[in-house]
C-alpha cells in the first residue's frame, strides 16, 4: 500500500470531492437513496457546493490519500443547534461543545484500508483542539457499513431519529453520539 494520509482539503479539491461523492453515491447509495435523487447529482453544483463547505468559517474539509489517489472525505464542525437537540427540542447540557461529523465517505474501491478511521481521528483531534467534548454524525439505519465503523470507533445511537426527504424516497436516520479522544492504532 502506498503512503497513506490525512490533510485538510483546499478550494482546488472540491472537483475530486464532488466526484467521489458523485461515484460513491452511485455506486454504494443508489438503493438507499434512490434513483432518481442519484442520477439527479450535478457535479457542477457538487464542487460549488464542496468549494462553499471547503470555505465555511469553523468547519474543515479533510482529505484522505493514498499515494497520488484522492479517496475519501470527512466534514467537520461544531453542531448547529438543530442537530443536537433532543427529539422535545431540549438541548443537552454539553450542547455548546458537541461537534458534528457532516460527512464521511470513503470510496468503496478503497475500502479497508483504514482511510476512514484515520480521517475520524485527524477530524476528532482538530475539534478537540477547539474545545470540542463530544461528537454526533446521522447514518442512515440500513448503511451497516456506516454504523459498523462508527461503532467499532466507540460511538452508538443516542435514540434520536429523523426522517431525510431525497425527493424519491425517504430515509431514517439515526444519530450517532461518541467521544473525540479517537487513537489509531497500528
Amino acid at each position: 500500500m502506498a503512503a497513506a494520509e490525512v490533510r485538510p482539503a483546499v478550494v482546488s479539491d472540491a472537483p475530486e470531492i464532488a466526484r467521489i461523492q458523485r461515484d460513491t453515491w452511485r455506486s454504494a447509495y443508489t438503493e438507499l437513496l434512490g434513483e432518481a435523487a442519484v442520477a439527479g447529482l450535478d457535479i457542477e453544483e457538487l464542487e460549488k457546493t464542496w468549494t462553499e463547505t471547503i470555505e465555511y468559517p469553523g468547519t474543515r474539509v479533510f482529505l484522505a490519500t493514498e499515494g497520488e489517489f484522492t479517496v475519501g472525505f470527512c466534514v467537520a464542525g461544531r453542531a448547529p443547534v438543530s442537530e443536537v437537540a433532543t427529539a422535545d427540542g431540549s438541548l443537552p447540557d454539553d450542547a455548546s461543545t458537541t461537534a458534528l461529523i457532516a460527512s464521511l465517505l470513503v470510496e468503496p474501491r478503497w475500502g479497508r484500508r483504514g482511510h476512514a478511521g484515520r480521517l475520524l481521528a485527524n477530524a476528532s483531534a482538530w475539534l478537540r483542539e477547539g474545545g470540542a467534548t463530544r461528537g454526533i454524525s446521522w447514518v442512515a439505519q440500513t448503511d451497516h457499513a456506516s454504523l459498523g465503523f462508527f461503532r467499532r470507533a466507540g460511538w452508538s445511537p443516542d435514540g434520536t431519529v429523523r426522517i431525510l426527504d431525497t425527493g424519491s424516497t425517504n430515509v431514517r436516520e439515526v444519530r450517532l453520539t461518541g467521544g473525540l479522544d479517537l487513537e489509531l492504532t497500528p
